[in-house]
């Protein structure tokens, strides 16, 4: 640690938050090196992946669709309904258990590679501020600077831009939920949804005040993902780190003196790339995203004073402390068997899952009717959802009893991507009844091709074979 500073003292405080609880403003410089560049490419495939799954289509249906205000999900063109809301529950378990185990090897790299905000603040939004404002120099000049004709122009210019991208953020994101055909209805007849206009606007404004005003405080403020780790890491855990034995004590270089110090030659470069505001050097930070800026930035001044790369790296404490290598440890172990599991359910009820499932009961508050003199009814109530894109109209047989099925009015049709019902009575023979309940098996049928069977009972009273 820098001896020139209480140990621990900035954990008592966030970098972007001054003594009297003001905001302090983060003029990030721009990164350049190895992982910024890849970390460019996963951006570009992010984007494209963003912008390109609302459009995307099997059988009729959107690759995703997150409608909640109709309680339909689709996923990889499967209809989900509320009646499957276990598997959600499922999905959600397993992506909990991914995100333990997750975090407990990699530490924040989700956070520094693939998450929504990190992407679009730092791969996007930042790039066009620094397109429109300059580096780091020029955005902290500009901002000290008096409101003149240029200064105004760079501004409105640069707000102009985040709100016209934010708009179309809010657009994609809507698409995901109502659809991009519903999507484009709406867009040419905006006089009939002006309560989704107004919405789509609304959200809008707020992606914009997100990544123009809120930026990193919506990481270090608003997400539970940088306190959890606290819990979630462990010494083995692989994080960003600062390589304190061999860095410190800290000293400028001269290259007029034999050096006697550590490598670290207080640049502060890790310091200024960070788009949190953070000292790397004080170890594992909750504001930490993993985002590798102080990486490239560090590498870059080793190779500029003859030093050897690493000093900043991706290590686990372990490592530093003990000069261990990163390993899979017994807790890994437990997390991944775990994770195995719960995603070999979750694959086992979306292969099984059916595309038709109905419901059959005995109609409430009717006991058996007698039809003749040799026969016994009972009326069912049928609910279908039908979770195909076509339209089926379905019969109803019995499958393990001798009698008959009578359908109330006409057959009964299931709209696609819809719910149907219906009524009908089975008929048993007297002499085929010999107890008070009996269990029946009800198929249903499109044409000759079954599509299922449900199981219910059948009410009637105890006549003696003798």
């Amino acid at each position: 640690m820098n001896n020139q500073q209480p140990v621990e003292s900035f954990r008592d405080r966030l970098a972007t938050v001054d003594a009297e609880g003001k905001r302090n403003w983060i003029f990030a410089k721009k990164p350049k090196g190895k992982f910024y560049n890849i970390r460019t490419y996963v951006s570009w495939f992010f984007f494209v992946l963003f912008v390109a799954l609302p459009f995307i289509h099997i059988n009729g249906r959107p690759l995703f669709l997150f409608n909640i205000t109709t309680a339909k999900f689709i996923l990889f063109g499967k209809v989900f309904w509320p009646q499957d809301f276990f598997i959600f529950g499922i999905i959600m378990i397993t992506f909990i258990v991914f995100i333990v185990l997750f975090t407990a090897a990699f530490g924040r790299l989700f956070c520094g590679w693939v998450c929504p905000q990190t992407i679009f603040m730092e791969m996007l939004f930042r790039k066009l501020e620094y397109l429109i404002e300059g580096d780091r120099a020029q955005q902290k000049l500009l901002a000290a600077a008096p409101w003149t004709t240029e200064k105004i122009l760079r501004k409105s210019t640069k707000h102009l831009v985040f709100y016209l991208l934010a708009f179309i953020i809010a657009n994609l994101f809507l698409a995901y939920i109502i659809g991009t055909k519903e999507l484009w209805a709406m867009i040419k007849q905006p006089s009939e949804n002006v309560g989704t206009i107004a919405s789509l606007m609304i959200f809008s404004a707020v992606f914009y005040a997100v990544y123009a005003f809120f930026r990193e405080q919506a990481c270090t403020v608003v997400c539970p993902y940088g306190r959890l780790q606290g819990v979630l890491l462990d010494k083995n855990s692989m994080v960003v780190a600062y390589d304190y034995k061999r860095g410190e004590e800290r000293k400028k270089i001269n290259k007029k003196e034999e050096r006697t110090a550590g490598d670290c030659i207080d640049c502060f470069q890790c310091v200024n790339v960070c788009p949190t505001g953070i000292d790397i050097r004080n170890g594992t930070q909750m504001e930490c995203v993993g985002c590798t800026a102080c990486i490239d930035a560090c590498d870059h001044m080793m190779e500029q004073v003859g030093f050897e790369k690493g000093l900043v790296r991706y290590a686990s404490e372990n490592g530093i402390a003990n000069h261990q290598k990163l390993r899979y440890t017994r807790r890994m172990k437990m997390y991944t068997v775990l994770l195995i599991v719960l995603t070999g359910l979750l694959t086992a009820l979306l292969v099984t899952r059916k595309d038709i499932t109905a419901t059959v009961m005995r109609t409430p508050g009717l006991l058996y009717q007698e039809k003749g003199s040799d026969s016994i009814s009972n009326l069912y109530n049928i609910k279908i959802v039908n979770k195909t894109v076509h339209e089926i109209p379905l019969t109803v047989q019995l499958e393990n009893a001798f009698g008959s099925v009578q359908l109330i009015g006409h057959r009964i049709q299931v709209q696609k991507e819809g719910q149907g019902a219906g009524s009908f009575f089975i008929i048993l023979p007297k002499q085929k009844i010999e107890q008070r309940k009996t269990v029946l098996y009800v198929g249903l049928y499109q044409g000759t091709r079954k599509i299922d069977v449900v199981k219910t009972s059948f009410l009637g009273p105890v006549f003696s074979n003798n």
